[in-house]
């Protein structure tokens, strides 16, 4: 890998991995500014900034910027998530300056008329809809705001509708120009690209940014809580959660092995426990999801009425059990699995580029894969062990969708966890 990083003047950051065996460049503006960056009145307006920053600027208009990155063949995309905002393209590498130029007009220029607006509004409210309607989708929101009560980072990212037609476009526009500083702001790029080339361009076209970082964020803090919703469903959709670790901690990767231990894969714990032995669900996962401050490990499962109680009962005990056993053979494989993905993801243009612009952000450096390879391969039974007990010892969330009646009490599934904390 051949990473290089430059600073801007006005605090800019440029960052390239260059591969030599690709002819296209995936590069974007990662902004670190997101939902948690929200006041309360102003939920959903970093999702619908993204949105309008592609509905026009000084010098194109929304089908122009469609027509000019589809011209010469890329793609043109972009993500808010709870901590930043994301705005990328693929191209060959000779298109590089075009995907830039766009990019750096988007952030800059973006004219937010009062009618593109209102159209897209109509657009995130149908968003919304769409993901109320999907009850695997909308059940991790409802427990993110279980475990993060009255915080922003518990907030949904789409936003409420009702803020969401409220907003206008002033505010919108302060949002971005107040938000969107140099600084919170890492231009990546990865695949056939010139280090030297993308600094001098970014010089070129980053020109309009707030130089000041004024964005404030609240310090995550979990809580734990309890979500249910009662709906006329075939499946009762359910998140159990505990507090995780966030990037920084020394259990990240401790974590990280235990969900592809309990609940990453086929060979895991709970698929052969749930699944294959009992054919209770047809989908059930870990995952351990972190923040720059905070984190929180999960399982969701997709399971019947009278599936849930012998489910609940399960996941409390495979959990309980890590603390107690872990084999080698299960241990090796759920190492190599995190290895596996994070060797894979190397051969994308696309996931290099992600990955250099959020190690720089959350780190201040990008990670050398070896580094990463030497962190996964030091996880031994008695890490996962500590890491285990550790999150059982914390408060634990609930969230469901479905038909809930038979569904374990929050104190009833908290004396399950607590029997072996």
């Amino acid at each position: 890998m051949t990473v290089e990083i430059t600073t801007l003047p006005n605090g800019l950051r440029v960052v390239t991995d260059y591969m030599s065996t690709v002819e296209t460049v995936s590069l974007g503006a990662w902004v670190a500014v997101g939902t948690r960056h929200e006041k309360p009145e102003l939920n959903g307006i970093s999702h619908l900034l993204e949105h309008m920053a592609f509905k026009g600027t000084r010098r194109r208009s929304a089908l122009a910027i469609a027509e000019e990155i589809e011209a010469v063949g890329g793609q043109l995309n972009a993500y808010t998530a709870r901590e930043n905002t994301a705005y990328f393209a693929k191209v060959l590498k000779e298109d590089v300056p075009l995907a830039v130029d766009i990019i750096a007009d988007i952030l800059q220029h973006a004219t937010m008329e009062e009618d593109e607006l209102e159209r897209e509004r109509a657009v995130i409210i149908q968003e919304i809809h769409q993901s109320h309607d999907t009850p695997d989708d909308i059940v991790f929101d409802r427990f993110q705001e279980a475990a993060y009560p009255d915080q922003a980072i518990g907030r949904p990212v789409l936003g409420e509708i009702s803020l969401i037609e409220s907003l206008p476009r002033e505010t919108v526009i302060d949002f971005m120009h107040g938000q969107y500083s140099a600084s919170r702001i890492v231009l990546a790029a990865a695949g056939k690209v010139n280090h030297d080339a993308l600094v001098k361009l970014a010089e070129s076209v980053f020109c309009d940014l707030q130089e000041h970082d004024n964005c404030a964020q609240e310090a995550v803090i979990y809580r734990g809580g309890d979500f249910r919703e009662n709906r006329d469903l075939e499946q009762l959709h359910i998140v159990l959660g505990l507090e995780g670790a966030s990037y920084n901690d020394p259990s990240y990767y401790a974590l990280s092995v235990l969900s592809a231990l309990l609940g990453g894969g086929m060979s895991s714990r709970l698929f052969q426990e749930v699944r294959e032995k009992r054919g209770l669900a047809y989908s059930i996962y870990s995952f351990s999801g972190n923040y720059e401050d905070g984190g929180i490990f999960g399982i969701y499962a997709g399971t019947g009425e009278k599936e849930v109680t012998e489910v609940i009962s399960v996941v409390c005990d495979e959990l309980l059990k890590v603390s107690d056993r872990i084999d080698d053979n299960e241990l090796n494989r759920a190492r190599a699995q995190l290895k596996a993905n994070t060797l894979m993801a190397l051969e994308s243009t696309s996931s290099r580029c992600e990955q250099a612009a959020r190690q720089l952000q959350i780190f201040g450096r990008t990670i050398p894969i070896e580094e990463v390879i030497e962190k996964i391969e030091a996880v031994d039974a008695a890490a996962v062990k500590e890491a285990s007990a550790q999150i059982i010892s914390s408060s634990h969330t609930v969230a469901a969708i479905g038909p809930i009646n038979s569904l374990d009490t929050f104190d009833d599934i908290a004396a399950r966890l607590n029997a072996g904390a």
